[in-house]
């Protein structure tokens, strides 16, 4: 074993960054085995150094994270302080300065990967992110090598805590979402502002990430289609439940038939009570990967939390550190392929429409005229009159979302259909 330890920056030192510390010093003998060399925590960067640290010499403590990774003795830069800036230039700098770096910046990797993929490339170093999906589920290292020799071809799945939380509280519990989501608040499962989470921001950027690695093409953020939970109500989920479904949060990300394009996209789904998915309650996360010759595989675990994630960055941080002592580097970006990124409009799947509608002869006719005009066919349809009102209920067969857009567009029109009460996509049969 090599004696001289490999030193280690630490960008940011909150609830993953301080797990990541207390392993590094905890496990610091099973690490050096491992890796082939000891860990030294050379510098800890941090935006209020006052703050007291457990574990953490205080002299490592520094507020300039620019002259950390500029220091040039620093083997691999962590940074787990997320957003786009100042992590994308110290990231950028630390490659110049001879590091490689471990991050966990979901955000970063999906609105500019491409940035950090040129300049670890063109420095000769290493990045690795495996904590910026889902946690401590292994699925980025899966992909990029495990499944390197194979064609991918879907991947689903459920890659936020907080929404399934909800979701799941919303289906077992018959909680509203208001009621759930204050649920989520009080356990630590949602954040004080929980936009990122409710509204899919937080799922887009994880499924840019996977569409790019399964693949091997260019997905940004912006190339997501994405849709949040906060317009589903119990009334959804009784839906589903009659169905033999329940409701979660889905990142989708497919190849298409032809192979010629991909899609991206978030949003809630009903899935049957038959697939794996169904299963994966509270705040945990399960990925759903169909591969031509490996077949289906599923990925679960928990996907988030300071000890889960601070898992993940420590195999990373162990990988890279081994390369660094072979003189080697790891797999960089794969975007060969150069496909497309289709709109939604493009997008096939079935659809379950609520409709509130008067409750009077030839309303039923209408609907299903408006339906064969824009060439959306129907595989069952629920009615439920009382008082001059009534309950439509229409699931469709497999339709592209342009034809189901121009149908509701329609459906609206008619006299006899007094709103649109939801929309919900059914995934996964």
């Amino acid at each position: 074993m090599r004696t001289r330890p490999l030193k280690v920056a630490l960008l940011g030192c909150g609830v993953v960054g301080s797990e990541v510390a207390r392993i590094m010093t905890t496990h610091a003998d099973d690490l050096a085995a491992r890796i082939g060399a000891p860990l030294e925590l050379a510098g800890v960067a941090v935006r209020r150094p006052s703050k007291v640290r457990e574990g953490i010499d205080p002299a490592l403590i520094t507020t300039d994270a620019t002259a950390l990774v500029k220091r040039g003795d620093i083997d691999v830069v962590v940074e787990v302080i997320g957003g786009i800036e100042p992590a994308r230039t110290l990231i950028t700098t630390a490659f110049e300065h001879g590091a490689s770096v471990v991050s966990a910046n979901k955000a970063l990797l999906a609105k500019d990967g491409t940035t950090l993929y040129d300049a670890a490339a063109r420095h000769g170093r290493d990045l690795y992110f495996e904590a910026a999906v889902a946690g401590a589920i292994p699925l980025i290292r899966p992909l990029r090598e495990s499944l390197a020799g194979d064609t991918v071809n879907r991947v689903l799945g459920i890659v936020n805590g907080t929404t399934n939380f909800i979701l799941d509280r919303m289906d077992t519990a018959g909680s509203g979402y208001s009621e759930a989501l204050d649920e989520a608040t009080a356990l630590g499962y949602a954040e004080a502002d929980p936009t990122a989470d409710v509204e899919g921001f937080d799922a887009a950027a994880k499924a840019a990430i996977l569409a790019g690695i399964a693949f091997h093409t260019r997905v940004r953020l912006d190339d997501v289609h994405r849709e949040g939970i906060t317009e589903v109500t119990s009334a959804d989920l009784a839906s589903a439940q009659r169905m033999g479904c329940t409701v979660k949060l889905l990142a989708i990300c497919e190849r298409a038939a032809d192979g010629r394009s991909v899609t991206a996209r978030v949003h809630p789904a009903m899935i049957p009570l038959s697939h794996p998915l169904a299963s994966v309650r509270e705040a945990y996360n399960a990925v759903f990967v169909e591969a031509e010759a490996a077949g289906q595989l599923m990925f679960y675990g928990p996907g988030a939390g300071g000890a889960p994630t601070a898992s993940a960055v420590l195999g990373d941080l162990v990988a890279v550190c081994r390369n660094k002592l072979n003189g080697a580097t790891g797999p960089g970006e794969s975007a060969y392929t150069r496909l497309p990124v289709s709109s939604m409009g493009e997008v096939v799947t079935r659809y379950h429409i609520n409709l509130d509608v008067a409750d009077k002869p030839g309303v039923l006719a209408q609907v299903a005229t408006v339906f064969a005009e824009h060439g959306v066919s129907i595989d069952t349809v629920r009615q439920k009159g009382k008082d001059g009102e009534a309950s439509l209920v229409v699931v469709t067969h497999r339709a592209a979302d342009a034809a189901l857009s121009g149908t509701v567009e329609a459906l609206r029109k008619l006299d006899t259909v007094r709103g649109v009460a939801s929309i919900m996509r059914v995934e996964g049969e």
